[in-house]
């Protein structure tokens, strides 16, 4: 069983070792977090802890099972919003007490990283991976359940929230990176004159701080339609994203595959521009399903199936954590802060 509550998604899913997902639910809190234009931490806390422990039995019931026919159960342990953590969390620590199953305190980057293989039953490690999200972009060489290697990460802003605040500035409403995509189709990239931050630098991070800004000049100028100014955002986020990942090609050695995972996989534009580029390298490119992009508990039960085979377990006082690393030796990045 896996339970996710990072963010603003309440989800529970049961998945098993040949990658079936049996069942799975999905809380989306969108409506109560819209009137702010972004996730409100107290209200999102307050939806996980009304609707987890339904969710959780009627997960099952949707399955034919009962806890006792769980092998374990594994929670998002962090990093995200501290309070949702803490729901799934004890939530979880909870249901393995009573039942006295293993525990596996799952890092949400890594039921991410690990998505693709619940879809594709052949992609071994290692392999390069785009992790972007509303919280994250990073780019790094997975070599292995638990084995991460950062090459670069973002100095400033996240892409997703870039694909957010865009939204925002364009009146779009939430959430926005869905919005943003609609938009851009219909719009013009080539009308609206916007920077590609670290385009080209030799250092191999992102940035999309200066990018975000200058939207909202374009926004403020009041000369530009909408959707071009979409347009415009999102090509000059895709060229920085392609530019930043041949940089780590480069410096990942030998793999056979490029592979995007986490929210802003989801964009259709960004994933075909990336299977250019592994195209183009001679490179497997692999996404998981758009459903597995955007936070699930699916991912967090495979995440669970991978390091219960390796023989992980967490003991009952394991903590929740809001900033919690992929790869804890990489070097602080110029900027970056908590984001890195």
């Amino acid at each position: 069983m896996g339970i996710e509550s990072s963010c603003d998604e309440t989800a529970v899913a049961l998945v098993t070792g040949d990658r079936t997902i049996i069942a799975q639910r999905i809380a989306s809190q969108d409506e109560a977090h819209r009137p702010y234009g972004g996730v409100v931490p107290e209200i999102a806390a307050r939806a996980h802890s009304e609707r987890l422990a339904p969710m959780v039995a009627a997960t099952l019931a949707d399955a034919g099972l009962t806890l006792d026919d769980v092998d374990a159960i594994a929670a998002t342990a962090g990093p995200g919003l501290i309070g949702g953590v803490m729901v799934g969390l004890v939530t979880a620590k909870a249901l393995a007490m009573a039942a006295d199953k293993p525990l596996i305190a799952v890092n949400h980057l890594e039921g991410h990283a690990l998505s693709p293989r619940l879809a594709d039953a052949t992609l071994g490690f290692p392999y390069l991976l785009l992790l972007a999200s509303g919280g994250h972009c990073q780019l790094l060489l997975v070599s292995g359940v638990g084995r991460y290697t950062r090459l670069a990460t973002t100095i400033d802003d996240a892409l997703g929230e870039a694909f957010d605040k865009t939204a925002k500035i364009l009146g779009l409403g939430y959430p926005g990176g869905p919005a943003v995509e609609r938009l851009a189709a219909t719009g013009d990239a080539k009308a609206v004159r916007l920077p590609r931050p670290l385009l080209g630098s030799a250092e191999p991070h992102f940035s999309f701080a200066g990018l975000k800004s200058a939207v909202l000049r374009a926004k403020q100028a009041g000369i530009h339609a909408d959707a071009d100014i979409a347009a415009a955002f999102q090509q000059a986020a895709i060229d920085c994203v392609i530019d930043r990942t041949k940089r780590a090609m480069a410096a990942a050695g030998p793999v056979d595959a490029l592979v995007v995972a986490g929210g802003v996989a989801a964009n259709r534009a960004i994933r075909a521009a990336l299977e250019g580029l592994a195209t183009a390298q001679g490179m497997r490119f692999v996404a998981p399903p758009l459903a597995l992009c955007t936070d699930n508990a699916a991912m967090i039960a495979w995440a669970g199936v991978e390091k219960f085979n390796r023989g992980d377990r967490d003991t009952l006082d394991v903590v929740a954590r809001p900033r919690w690393p992929l790869d804890p030796a990489a070097e602080p990045v110029r900027g970056a802060g908590v984001k890195a």
